[in-house]
């Protein structure tokens, strides 16, 4: 909270915010109060500088709710008066759905998504697809390139694939190096094609992590909506015997 006129954040014992990083300057930033009421972000000479949304502080700068102060190695969220409690539970409610590494969806998600889209998809008789997919030979990757380039995998898969994502439609992280995407309303040939795309995308795409490049490839499984499918976990299991098949008949494929 600001509550004074002033708060200075360095490096330096003195700061309001103290920031104990090699990066970060003895006095480096100040939050102030205007004339006017408003919040004011200023770069106090600081060796590294200071970034509000990716742009750098030359001069003196009103900050709005929302608005991403990057200091160093760390990064401040400003929320106005108004804003700060709702967005508070917002962020909170974001964080349990959100998977933390991959920035995608969570396995808590996809199962509310999937349980409302079932129901949905039952009552009347809509189409709805599951795809399972799994980062082929992960555990070689952890074991040759370590697991933070495993990490960096994990990433690099994951934004490759949600830019290719509907809003209808949900990708979440389902736990190790298995994704997920529940295709809401979408036919049975267009998932596939779809599938294939995704496969084709990941085996292009060229993935680097200190300067050594890793190849990436994913087996997929697609399952159809059936009555037979009382629950997620069904509809989930169905999907899985898919890729397991993928990878019985040598990874990097779509079985459906």
């Amino acid at each position: 909270m600001l509550d004074n006129p002033s708060l200075v954040i360095g490096r330096g014992e003195s700061c309001d915010v103290v920031l104990e990083m090699d990066n970060v300057s003895r006095r480096h930033c100040e939050v102030r109060l205007s004339a006017t009421g408003a919040h004011v972000i200023d770069d106090l000479r600081s060796t590294n500088g200071s970034f509000v949304n990716g742009e750098e502080v030359t001069r003196p700068r009103e900050l709005r709710s929302g608005d991403l102060l990057k200091v160093g190695g760390t990064i401040f969220k400003y929320l106005d008066g108004d804003s700060v409690e709702s967005l508070f539970h917002e962020e909170i409610y974001r964080m349990t759905i959100v998977d933390g590494l991959t920035q995608v969806y969570n396995r808590r998600f996809l199962n509310e998504f999937l349980e409302r889209e079932m129901s949905r998809s039952q009552r009347y008789g809509r189409p709805l697809s599951l795809l399972l997919m799994d980062i082929d030979f992960f555990r070689n990757i952890n074991t040759q390139f370590g697991h933070i380039a495993g990490d960096h995998v994990l990433r690099e898969v994951a934004n490759a694939i949600k830019q290719r994502v509907r809003k209808e439609e949900c990708f979440a992280r389902y736990g190790g190096e298995e994704f997920a995407l529940v295709m809401p309303d979408a036919e049975r040939e267009n998932v596939l094609t779809f599938a294939e795309k995704i496969r084709a995308l990941v085996e292009a795409r060229e993935v680097f992590f200190e300067d050594k490049k890793i190849q990436v490839t994913v087996s997929i499984g697609v399952a159809q909506m059936s009555s037979e499918y009382a629950d997620p976990a069904a509809f989930i299991a169905a999907a899985d015997a898919f890729l397991y098949r993928a990878k019985e008949q040598g990874r990097n494929r779509v079985e459906a």
